[in-house]
């Protein structure tokens, strides 16, 4: 009784797998290729900046492109390609699409992605410039002025002991 009660159990999901082969490959005619989960990073950027985009399903590579907001770029090769785009200056803030084509199918795959207004901070040079003049006379002055008030101090806590009754 329990090997009848198995052997039901594996037709059954056999037959329930063989009969969804064929809903799956109608889902996508040319064969499971084509550019699938297209994600931005990040979602939301500023005119002039940079933008990740990556899909996958373009084992050859591919393009990706926004008509006025960026030029067409290519798409590294590989299971999940990737791509940085640089958004134009001036590019209309707003809510946008982008396209993505692999090369080897024909099918298209968008995204949305937001152009915010004005350009963003220009982080990344923490260390990369030193101090100008100015700050360099600015920080010689408070050296020299926390000098004098430390040999004052040390001069004044020198006095003879019959000086301090």
């Amino acid at each position: 009784m329990r090997a009848f009660r198995a052997l039901t159990v594996a037709a059954a999901a056999c037959a329930a797998l063989g009969l969804s082969a064929p809903f799956a490959a109608a889902n996508n005619p040319n064969g499971g290729n084509g550019p699938s989960n297209v994600t931005v990073n990040p979602y939301s950027v500023h005119q002039g900046a940079s933008m990740q985009v990556s899909a996958a399903g373009c084992g050859h590579g591919g393009t990706v492109w926004s008509h006025g907001n960026f030029p067409q770029t290519n798409l590294s090769a590989g299971s999940i390609g990737f791509a940085t785009v640089r958004i134009f200056n001036h590019a209309s803030p707003g809510h946008h699409t982008l396209s993505v084509k692999c090369h080897d199918n024909s099918l298209v795959a968008t995204h949305r992605f937001t152009i915010l207004a004005g350009n963003g901070a220009q982080g990344g040079l923490g260390g990369s410039f030193g101090p100008s003049t100015a700050e360099t006379a600015i920080g010689a002055g408070l050296v020299g002025a926390a000098a004098l008030g430390a040999g004052v101090h040390v001069v004044r806590r020198r006095r003879p002991a019959a000086a301090r009754s």
